[in-house]
């Protein structure tokens, strides 16, 4: 749960209303503890064997002491850094307070949210509680506030994501969490098979085998094995099971307030993709993959981390997905024409074939890769600026390359497209854009 602090923020919000601080969960300073028992753990890693005569000197008592007062700091600090930090929300804003001795206050305001995702680490599934984090438009940064109680958390997320939308203080509370509807849950089958067909996979578990006993073999030195072994376990592990672990029970669902990703076996994750905010749609199909029709979907989100969308689906399922991202999208509707053989195959020899654009209506997409091919999907609404570029070889051969630049730093580039082409699209992309944006519907909570 979280608890109120002893006295009232003395802001007020508007109308008067007082404005009441309150405390995070009290098992929190248990998870701020870990800052200083990581810190001191590093230090004696770091010094090794002069950390071991440190103790051995030492007689017992004075080691049960010394341990005695670790545990006596490390719980001050997770105490008093629990007891210094509030959170309180406003009529316009929420208020993060934080710092023992540098105080720190953040001023979110209600308005600039576009996303807040809550997480459910394995450690915090066990004791009930949830953390939750904070998407703010123009930061990269997530502000978050951990831990509150499970139920805190989702009534608090429903409460701020209601005064984003426009609610009342006094109904936001009353709202309660939006409803969802199921778009798409990833079988667990599908999702290990899809990890064996990718060859990313197995080129992490072979360089993890065979990466330290090459070592070895050359070095002949236990530390310059075990320093190497040590990050290709941590990738071996990103790239296996701790990628199965993380895309566990994928599930995408409808909301009024965006599309809701729920995911993880040890770690339980609730994201949202906001409205109105996807910048790019890339769609991944690994070469193992086309034949069973399988393919991967990422995003590009203004402000935001959230990354994939889906991790294996049918490409069916997949573009229905993709259509609740982007209103109003017709991916049947674009025909990609690939690049011209008579210039573009001395530019890129052989994988020249691998390039196309398509661009309809609403969308400009463009295709690259032979054996995992991409493609890469940006709302005309979206563009931000249109670029050409043409190097001296590619001149002389008569293709160019057009840039695209949307809002969420990303370029999508459309290759090897003939030179007329290219300025043609370079002019007719800048007034798509410019008529789009401005009939495109504005980015709104809950609507």
């Amino acid at each position: 749960m979280s608890v109120p602090a002893d006295r009232p923020d003395p802001a007020e919000g508007t109308g008067g209303s007082r404005v009441v601080e309150r405390r995070l969960h009290v098992l929190t300073p248990l998870r701020r503890a870990w800052v200083p028992i990581a810190a001191t753990v590093g230090v004696i890693v770091q010094q090794g064997e002069q950390a071991r005569e440190w103790v051995t000197e030492l007689s017992q008592g004075l080691r049960v002491l010394s341990l005695v007062g670790l545990v006596l700091v490390f719980g001050v600090y997770g105490f008093l850094s629990w007891w210094f930090t509030h959170y309180s929300v406003t009529d316009t804003e929420l208020r993060i307070r934080t710092g023992l001795f540098f105080r720190r206050t953040a001023h979110i305001r209600l308005d600039r949210i576009q996303a807040i995702d809550v997480t459910r680490p394995l450690p915090a599934r066990v004791t009930g509680v949830a953390k939750l984090r904070i998407d703010v438009i123009g930061t990269d940064a997530k502000d978050e506030l951990a831990f509150l109680g499970e139920a805190d958390a989702v009534a608090l997320r429903a409460e701020l994501l209601a005064r984003a939308a426009g609610f009342a203080p006094a109904e936001a509370v009353t709202v309660g969490q939006a409803p969802e509807r199921e778009l798409l849950r990833v079988p667990l089958a599908q999702l290990v098979v899809s990890m064996l067909l990718s060859l990313g996979v197995w080129a992490a578990l072979v360089g993890g085998l065979v990466g330290p006993a090459l070592v070895w073999w050359f070095s002949e030195s236990l530390w310059v094995t075990v320093a190497t072994l040590v990050p290709m376990v941590g990738a071996v592990w990103t790239g296996s099971l701790g990628r199965l672990f993380t895309e566990y029970d994928w599930t995408v669902a409808e909301s009024p307030d965006g599309l809701r990703l729920d995911h993880g076996l040890l770690d339980r994750a609730h994201e949202t993709v906001p409205p109105g905010r996807v910048q790019t749609v890339r769609i991944i199909e690994p070469l193992l993959w086309r034949r069973r029709g399988w393919v991967r979907v990422e995003l590009a989100v203004a402000g935001s981390k959230n990354g994939l969308l889906v991790p294996v689906a049918t490409r069916e399922a997949a573009h229905a997905v993709i259509a609740r991202v982007l209103p109003g999208a017709d991916l049947g509707a674009l025909v990609f024409t690939p690049s011209p053989s008579t210039g573009s195959r001395w530019v890129v020899p052989v994988w020249w074939k691998g390039y196309g654009l398509g661009v309809s209506t609403e969308l400009f997409a463009a295709r690259r890769g032979r054996l995992c091919r991409r493609t890469e999907i940006v709302p005309h609404a979206k563009v931000q600026s249109v670029r050409r570029s043409q190097g001296p070889w590619s001149r002389a051969r008569g293709v160019a390359d057009l840039h695209v630049d949307t809002g969420a730093n990303e370029t999508v580039t459309a290759r090897l497209r003939a030179s007329a082409e290219a300025a043609e699209l370079l002019d007719a992309q800048a007034v798509r854009s410019r008529t789009s944006r401005a009939s495109a519907r504005p980015d709104r909570w809950m609507t």
